[in-house]
């Protein structure tokens, strides 16, 4: 397995903008026309990594108006479950894709196409299938529903000196996310509370600059700022 991990599925330095975030703010969004000032309403509370889902019609659209008019966000694409999504991302200007599962064709069409893909895993053998794959930053979800942080101590234990690391999503919010932000194993963590449907459809920015802003405040002060 060591001689399959040698190549580089996730661009180095797009992994430490996202390591130097602490958090990437997960979110769905049904009408693209919010796509901009959602983006910069996160960017201004400190909070530049973005992973937006393919699970609305207006995704796509989403994801190419973020990428080309807020240049100061690292902007991501979340559920992309086929290698057509791959290619529709890639032409969209995100910067890297994330999947909820690990699925081979994706991995692969991902790895063709020199795009930066973190597949998701929720148990041992989906780590090693991860592996075999070549990928080592890897989304764990649901995180919270399956055991949470303990959970993915235990489950990473095995393939720690492989340089295997986690982003992990599902049930994490501000009232837990300091623990994750402490340990090794995480990078970031994902963020799905930071812009919550109600608030897109509100337009309610300042109140998503001011959940960022926390959120960026708690990383700093958990991780002595050098996150």
């Amino acid at each position: 397995m060591a001689s399959a991990i040698n190549k580089i599925t996730f661009s180095p330095a797009w992994h430490d903008r996202i390591k130097k975030s602490g958090v990437i703010a997960t979110i769905v969004l049904d009408d693209p026309d919010a796509a901009v000032p959602l983006a910069n309403a996160l960017c201004d509370g400190g909070v530049d990594c973005i992973e937006l889902t393919l699970r609305t019609e207006g995704a796509l659209e989403a994801l190419r108006r973020m990428s080309s008019e807020v240049p100061r966000a690292l902007v991501g694409a979340g559920t992309v479950l086929t290698p057509q999504q791959v290619h529709a991302c890639v032409a969209a200007g995100a910067k890297f894709g994330v999947s909820p599962g690990t699925n081979p064709r994706v991995v692969q069409e991902a790895q063709d196409a020199g795009w930066s893909f973190a597949p998701g895993v929720c148990t041992p053998s989906d780590v090693e299938r991860a592996l075999e794959l070549s990928c080592t930053l890897l989304k764990f979800f649901p995180c919270e529903p399956c055991g949470g942080l303990p959970y993915l101590r235990s489950m990473a234990a095995p393939f720690t000196h492989l340089g295997v690391q986690f982003v992990p999503l599902g049930g994490i919010d501000e009232r837990n996310a300091a623990s994750y932000l402490g340990d090794p194993l995480v990078p970031a963590i994902g963020g799905s509370w930071l812009a919550p449907k109600q608030l897109i459809e509100q337009r309610d920015w300042n109140a998503i600059t001011t959940r960022a802003r926390a959120i960026r405040e708690l990383i700093d002060r958990t991780r002595g700022g050098n996150s």
